[in-house]
């Protein structure tokens, strides 16, 4: 089928397919298109990656806005959702508005009103529906990418929700379900009442294979020589082989995808040994100032691993990286700058990377529920398989998986060459994905009954697929008591209504159980204040630095040490405002006339709360830690908004610490410690602190809104606490650091000058600024504006005029060792 013969587009959209070189559909597209999907057909689209599924979406949404209707594009990944935006973009100059939406969970997103396509993740949408986005009764077509993930625990029940509520809003509604590794894609389609369309075509050919020995054996037969030599490694023959080239095309880079992030950096730096043979001189000034780019945006070790290793033409990538540096490595495999990437699976869940040679080096992953290593599944390996062969690039792609012997080589062709990917199968049964998803259903009026609920989940494809019809009636019911019980529901008679703290908990895109351990926890805090604020003070007695787990004199169970909201309870009777006797307590009496500068709750102490909610992803603890967070946990426990566990209740304890370790984290970052000193101390990379930092964020605006909906006197507490991490400074340059532009190091050295506040900005001498802003004038002006400084420009001013005190030398950074350790250095958010 001929671009020029499609209909039903907006003007001049096949007149710049041709332009763009597309002049006939490929076969799968052409299916698609004969069963209706420009004129609003839904569809399921099972066809291998780099087989032109994002140009069947296109078709879908243009056509749907030529109609007059209005498109969303669903992705897995906030990346991926950048991606396609800028994709979606080239459209715009057809009159088609394009906008992406991603965060801020609160919000009805009501510019996008104004859009024609819009890109958004699973979770965007889902708060969009719940925040009761007026325009979402415009869509007239929606396209699910990677609808795979329906099977993962984590992101499955979302989508799937979600798909179902937007069909109940629009009855009409067009679905295209777009993925590469369905294997029961018929399921699928009969879920969503769409058509299929399954191809196993591909634009270029894709050889599937194990490495043994000194050659790769493919399916079809065929053998490729790749020889090792005596004590080399199989994956940087396979790597250099590539590159080598035969004669069919040009040099030829490769995905290697690995089970561990620490693996991918140790194949990285062996992989940037193999890559530096093979690039010119332009390239090696390119991957230099590449490698710059990466160390600006950390100053951490893993920072500078990847800038070493991209200096030399090869990169890894995993989901510790800042999402800066993932951008940067993504962006320059796909120039073919850099040749190589190792890599976690992650990097096969969508975003655009295809390479001429893929090496699945590591099949099993660590998994603690399963006892030891277990065997990816086949969908997950063909994800990564199917990002070998760019088209227009490449004449072919290789997936090459390595044995060791030739047992396992026919293993792995009877496990994943010659297999099929698994069925996908709802998740939406368990009772996390129940509590958030029952709750959201009830809070935003699409059912009113335990039978409206029922009916609504029948839309789903658990109730497609389930053989036991009973069990999601039975998860129900426990899900509607935890509900009712924890005050987010009401019953009348027949009919549940959300209450109003219920409203608010949908609306925030809380977990309830989150929602449930903040309020008590932020309640507890207001019942034991004053207690807690003289413990803090030092009023209570002399108590040992950590408890015993054992006592070996028979005291109690804590070896003697009594809590401190325990050695208020035993003379208050229990905290709670009486005595033993039901008369109001001396302790209590006077609780007003305690008066302290010390804001409580602490942020510490906030920190622990969000970060033991169901919504946070804690620390492990690992060898020694438990040693030593059990002893700061009794240091600090005044600040604990709730009773810490015995040490003999070990799952609860345990997780009490590892809640302990990550808010410690934040603590550290909040405190200005050096990123690099947070990333040794805690074993994580940069991208980890800035997801702790964004969740934690979150989770305390949530907090707030609570806070303040309950009428608690924690509002002002838990706002400073969510600005230090917002901005992770200390409580002095909140103010500095709110300026647009500033960021923690910067807010450090104008405070270090002499400049601390937004005021003194507007005021202060600007070479004293500029000095210490290391002379960046451009920097400079654009933070004096975005302060308010009427006179912004920075022309003809001279930082050497600055006083001497306004360039505090790195040495005046470590005056005292605390400040050396406090110091940040993690990029400003900019």
């Amino acid at each position: 089928m001929r671009t020029a013969d499609l209909t039903g587009l907006p003007t001049g959209i096949p007149e710049a397919l041709r332009d763009e070189g597309i002049e006939e559909l490929y076969p799968p597209q052409a299916e698609a298109v004969e069963a209706g999907l420009t004129d609003g057909e839904s569809l399921v689209s099972a066809v291998p990656t780099a087989s032109g599924k994002t140009l069947i979406a296109e078709l879908a949404m243009l056509s749907s806005v030529a109609r007059g209707g209005k498109a969303l594009y669903i992705v897995p990944l906030r990346a991926l959702a950048s991606e396609k935006k800028a994709e979606f973009e080239r459209w715009e100059e057809y009159g088609i508005d394009v906008g992406v939406s991603t965060g801020n969970y609160e919000s009805d997103g009501e510019w996008l009103s104004s859009r024609d396509i819009i890109v958004a993740t699973s979770e965007k949408v889902d708060s969009l529906v719940r925040n009761n986005a007026a325009w979402m009764d415009q869509l007239t077509c929606v396209v699910a990418d990677e609808v795979h993930l329906v099977d993962d625990r984590h992101r499955g029940p979302t989508l799937e929700v979600t798909l179902a509520k937007l069909r109940r809003l629009n009855t009409n509604l067009q679905i295209v379900a777009l993925s590469a590794t369905v294997g029961n894609a018929g399921v699928v389609s009969d879920w969503l009442d769409a058509k299929l369309v399954k191809s196993d075509w591909r634009p270029i050919d894709l050889k599937m294979g194990v490495h043994y020995g000194n050659a790769v054996s493919f399916a079809d037969g065929s053998q490729r020589e790749v020889p090792v030599g005596r004590g080399e490694r199989q994956t940087p023959a396979l790597v250099a082989d590539a590159l080598e080239g035969d004669g069919e095309g040009d040099q030829g880079s490769s995905l290697v995808f690995v089970n561990s992030r620490r693996n991918a950096e140790s194949a990285a730096r062996r992989m940037a040994d193999v890559t530096e043979r093979y690039i010119t001189g332009d390239e090696r000034s390119d991957l230099a100032e590449l490698a710059a780019e990466i160390r600006d945006v950390s100053d951490t070790e893993t920072s500078e691993d990847l800038a070493n290793a991209v200096a030399k033409g090869a990169a890894f990538h995993h989901a510790g990286l800042a999402a800066e540096h993932r951008t940067l490595v993504e962006d320059a495999f796909r120039d073919r700058l850099i040749k190589c990437i190792c890599a976690t699976p992650t990097l096969a869940a969508g975003v655009n990377t295809p390479s001429r040679r893929v090496v699945v080096r590591d099949w099993q992953r660590y998994d603690g529920d399963y006892g030891g290593m277990k065997p990816l599944d086949v969908l997950e390996v063909h994800q990564m398989m199917g990002r070998a062969g760019r088209p227009g690039l490449d004449p072919y792609g290789e997936a090459v998986l390595l044995a060791k012997d030739a047992d396992a080589r026919d293993e792995l062709f009877e496990r994943y060459i010659w297999a099929d990917a698994e069925d996908v199968r709802s998740k939406l049964a368990a009772e996390p994905a129940l509590r958030t998803h029952l709750l959201a259903t009830v809070a935003s009026g699409f059912a009113h009954t335990r039978e409206g609920l029922l009916e609504f989940l029948d839309q789903t494809l658990y109730a497609t697929q389930t053989d036991d019809p009973e069990r999601l009636g039975q998860v129900t019911d426990r899900v509607l008591d935890y509900l009712e019980v924890n005050g987010f529901v009401e019953f009348d008679g027949e009919t549940i209504r959300a209450t109003p703290v219920g409203h608010t908990v949908s609306r925030l895109y809380l977990d309830p159980m989150s929602a449930a351990e903040i309020i008590d926890g932020l309640e507890w805090a207001a019942d034991h204040r004053n207690e807690n604020l003289r413990a803090l003070a030092g009023e209570t007695p002399e108590k040992p630095t950590r408890a015993r787990s054992e006592s070996d004199d028979g005291t109690d169970e804590n070896g003697g040490f009594q809590r401190a909201s325990e050695m208020v309870a035993a003379g208050s009777g229990g905290g709670d405002g009486e005595s033993g006797d039901g008369s109001e307590s001396d302790d209590d009496a006077d609780a007003d006339a305690f008066e302290t500068d010390r804001t409580y709750p602490t942020p510490l102490g906030l920190y622990h709360l969000v970060c033991r909610t169901p919504d946070m992803y804690q620390l492990y603890l690992k060898s020694g830690d438990r040693e030593t967070y059990t002893e700061l946990c009794y240091e600090r426990e005044p600040e604990f908004l709730g009773r810490v566990p015995s040490e003999y209740e070990d799952v609860a304890f345990e997780d009490w610490l590892s809640a302990l370790k990550t808010a410690k984290l934040l603590e550290d970052w909040a405190g200005e410690v050096d990123e690099d000193r947070i990333t040794e101390r805690y074993g994580v990379g940069p991208g980890d602190i800035r997801g702790k930092v964004e969740t934690a964020e979150w989770l305390l605006g949530a907090a707030e809104r609570l806070a303040s909906e309950l009428d608690l006197d924690s509002v002002y507490a838990v706002r400073e606490a969510k600005k230090r991490v917002e901005y992770g400074v200390r409580e002095e340059l909140l103010d500095l650091a709110g300026v647009r532009g500033v960021g923690r190091k910067r807010a450090r050295r104008l405070f270090e000058a002499g400049v601390e506040t937004r005021a003194d900005l507007r005021e202060a001498d600007k070479s004293r600024v500029l000095a210490a802003l290391r002379g960046r004038r451009k920097t400079a002006q654009n933070i004096l504006e975005a302060a308010g400084r009427k006179d912004p420009s920075m022309d003809e001013v001279d930082e050497d005029d600055a006083p001497d005190d306004a360039v505090p030398d790195d040495a005046g950074f470590e005056t005292a060792k605390e400040r050396a350790d406090q110091q940040a250095s993690l990029g400003d958010f900019e």
